[in-house]
């Protein structure tokens, strides 16, 4: 065995030729022979019992072709993988499969490769970061959301319905007077006024008496995910359940005792405040750290082949789904909400994907670049680390996950450490300074 040809080809792809001698062909259609014996029948001969050379002659010469290449294709490719030492990503591809007089078969595979990124800027790179303010207007509407959540609930009597009240209604939905799916509840809370229904829906419930039944037209909005209700006038027959209203707590230092571990309403809004602030610095480090990147990897080369995200985009998937799941939720619920297939939802998601994969590509050009020193104290610190976000043993974790691959997680978190440290925030953005 051996390579006879590689070949780079554009978008971090190859072409591999791999050559095996006759013996190794040979063996390799006896081997596809004493896989399938089993199945063949060949007249005179019990299932199973006729002879290679018997099946070749009824069937043709090149009968076991197809199932030694099999046999062939995974061997061969890890072969040119080792010999070019080379990295794929993605599932490869037979473009050639040829077999010479003399038996000797060559099998040419289209192979995408680990790309290679060539790193422009990534030390000292400039990018927008505004200073962290907190109002005492943001503060108040903090609070106001909290003294919101701790409302008390009460039914409402002796009036009709209105703004802000909670309307507990049936209602069945009906279009040229043929009743459509999903249009039809029993003892739904609408909130009124809070926007959640079909535009007009909601104002025609104020003013209802409990009890009370009543026609609402509407019309679905042109842009609304159903494509077979989109634009169309709608009657929906309602009754009014119940009337409910959020009567809400004084904001007063009781209050405060009552949702925190503070004595004074303005010992309360200045602990809300610090949280504010603190979540705010997070939130713009954040958005500071994605401008970096944006910049790092604009002034980065590098050819990402389909294959890499394609296999991305698989396992955000699966991440989507278990996320879902974990919230009692399916995939194709969420795509049905949201109006989109599964294939619309790939194709949306796939830019971030990419941008995700070339921030990778990046952390760790840039730790090859460093060639960081690992001291034995942080792989130390990082098996710890590991054991104990896992709950392992920390034998256990060692075991399982070799050395060069701590030590290259480090490397990498250097290697992100170092661009995030010396970047250089501007205080105004480039757009505002023009």
């Amino acid at each position: 065995m051996n390579v006879k040809n590689f070949e780079r080809k554009e978008n971090s792809k190859a072409e591999i030729t791999v050559e095996f001698s006759a013996v190794e062909f040979e063996k390799a259609l006896n081997d596809a022979y004493q896989k399938g014996k089993d199945m063949i029948q060949i007249p005179g001969f019990r299932k199973g019992k006729a002879p290679r050379v018997m099946v070749e002659r009824m069937y043709g010469s090149k009968v076991f072709y197809e199932d030694a290449l099999e046999e062939l294709f995974p061997v061969g490719l890890d072969y040119a993988v080792a010999e070019q030492n080379i990295t794929i990503v993605g599932q490869p591809a037979v473009v050639n499969f040829d077999v010479s007089d003399e038996k000797v078969a060559e099998i040419t595979y289209s192979v995408a490769l680990y790309p290679e990124a060539a790193m422009g800027e990534y030390k000292g790179v400039k990018a927008y970061k505004p200073a962290v303010e907190v109002t005492d207007e943001q503060v108040d509407a903090e609070v106001a959301n909290i003294q919101q959540r701790n409302a008390r609930i009460q039914p409402v009597e002796g009036r009709a319905a209105q703004d802000g009240d909670t309307a507990n209604i049936d209602y069945e939905g009906f279009v040229d007077g043929v009743a459509f799916e999903g249009g039809k509840d029993e003892g739904y809370d609408l909130v009124l006024g809070s926007n959640t229904f079909i535009p007009g829906f909601e104002p025609q419930v104020v003013g209802m008496n409990i009890g009370d039944e009543k026609d609402i037209t509407v019309t679905f909005p042109e842009e609304y995910h159903s494509t077979e209700l989109a634009g169309k006038e709608a009657v929906f027959k309602i009754k009014l359940n119940e009337i409910t209203e959020r009567i809400l707590p004084e904001l007063d230092d009781e209050f405060a005792k009552d949702v925190s571990e503070f004595d004074t309403l303005a010992e309360y809004k200045e602990s809300v405040k610090k949280e504010l602030e603190e979540k705010a610095k997070t939130e713009v480090e954040n958005a500071f750290r994605e401008a970096v990147m944006e910049k790092v990897i604009a002034g980065m080369t590098v050819e990402v082949p389909d294959e890499m995200i394609d296999a991305r985009v698989e396992d955000t998937i699966k991440n989507y789904e278990s996320n879902f799941a974990s919230q009692g939720i399916q995939l194709s619920q969420y795509l049905e909400w949201t109006g989109m297939t599964l294939d619309t939802f790939k194709v949306n998601i796939r830019p971030s994907v990419l941008q995700q994969i070339k921030t990778d590509l990046a952390f760790e050009k840039v730790a090859e670049i460093e060639n960081f020193e690992i001291a034995e104290e942080e792989i130390a610190a990082e098996y710890s680390m590991i054991a104990e976000e896992y709950k392992m043993e920390l034998e256990k974790v060692m075991e399982f996950i070799p050395r060069e691959s701590v030590k290259t997680q480090i490397k990498i978190e250097k290697a992100r450490n170092l661009i995030f440290d010396t970047a250089v925030a501007e205080e105004k953005a480039e757009e505002a300074a023009e």
